[in-house]
């Protein structure tokens, strides 16, 4: 068995693993277009933009409450971008993350509430309870997959688009008296929060969370067996088949994995940023960390620097657009133009691919 791994097979699938990893790097371009397309929206619509340009690059790292809210932003991305990132390594790609952050940070809300317990007994239910149901919303695409064939892409987002009106009922149907919000649950006791680390931005100790999670994704993917089975699949799947390796464990563990993650994120961002689970708080977060992980080339250390550069664009795109009384919203349209500048090529290139196989 171990000759099969060193022959010309084991190097074709090497070069390819290699080849897909080059590649992948070719969408850091992407946030540099994002930036572009701020610095052309301010030009063209600020009332001082030679001053809102200054802003745009200086102001979040003069101001403690914007700074931190950069970090704060950067540790969601950093969790769920690594959930994003692990999927595609094992050759799916996990597109109902909004769902499974909603779910996360649903569940993490609800037994938070119900609970009356010592702080690390309740936050340790909650969050494993919050784990647990996004990788169970995740699993259910992977077993379509492995069944009917489905793939993976597709039944995630729909899985996703199905849950997020389902929450938002439960949310709704939480409404007991007449002074309860509709639009979101009971706010979760004081003992439950994280503590801030640079008032008053909601920065809190998930940033050192967030980059264990990081690191111990490398080093799961780069320096286990079950890592480089994990790459295998995702670079070489017909290699991986070829020795052996079963297609359910990767696909079920791959994509529990990353619904897991992505939970974690919709926790984390209850208990450190919102302190309640509200109607559309997930709103970008699943598709941003999509775009953290296609930059990075699913390299969960690449995640860190390329979330950082991303929660930088987006806190500073958002701070001009309030402070220049913009009509719109800045950071929403910067994000479309990411996703859309990576989703093209790579559409592109899939067409090309079918055009060559033909």
């Amino acid at each position: 068995m171990k000759r099969a791994h060193t022959g010309p097979a084991a190097g074709t699938a090497a070069r390819t693993a290699r080849r897909a990893k080059k590649n992948g790097w070719k969408n850091i371009y992407a946030p540099l277009l994002g930036i572009a397309a701020c610095i052309l929206l301010i030009l063209g619509f600020a009332k001082e933009p030679l001053s809102a340009l200054a802003s745009l690059f200086t102001d979040t790292f003069t101001s403690a409450y914007y700074f931190g809210n950069m970090l704060n932003t950067a540790a969601l991305l950093m969790v769920a971008g690594t959930g994003a990132a692990i999927a595609i390594q094992g050759g799916n790609m996990n597109l109902g993350g909004e769902g499974q952050v909603y779910l996360g940070g649903y569940i993490g809300c609800a037994v938070l509430n119900a609970l009356h317990a010592p702080a690390p007994l309740a936050c340790g239910a909650a969050l494993l309870l919050a784990c647990l149901a996004g990788a169970a919303m995740a699993l259910i695409s992977a077993m379509l997959r492995e069944l009917r064939g489905a793939r993976v892409l597709l039944t995630s987002f729909l899985v996703s688009a199905a849950a997020i009106p389902l929450i938002d009922g439960l949310i709704t149907a939480s409404k007991h008296s007449a002074d309860t919000n509709m639009l979101a649950l009971p706010y979760i006791a004081e003992q439950y929060r994280l503590p801030q680390l640079l008032p008053p931005s909601p920065l809190s100790p998930s940033l050192f969370l967030a980059g264990a999670v990081c690191v111990a994704a490398w080093y799961l993917l780069y320096r286990t067996a079950a890592g480089r089975r994990i790459r295998l699949w995702g670079a070489a799947p017909q290699f991986a088949r070829y020795c052996g390796y079963p297609s359910a464990a990767n696909t079920c563990g791959t994509t529990a994995a990353s619904g897991a993650l992505h939970a974690l994120t919709g926790f984390l961002a209850v208990c450190g940023t919102f302190y309640t689970c509200h109607k559309g708080f997930y709103t970008n977060m699943g598709w941003n960390a999509l775009n953290v992980a296609l930059i990075a080339a699913s390299d969960p250390l690449a995640v860190i620097p390329t979330s950082v550069l991303l929660a930088w664009i987006f806190t500073s795109a958002s701070r001009v657009s309030l402070t220049q009384g913009f009509s719109f919203d800045i950071a929403g349209i910067v994000q479309g133009v990411i996703l859309f500048s990576i989703a093209v090529p790579a559409a592109a290139q899939s067409l090309k691919s079918k055009e060559d196989k033909r």
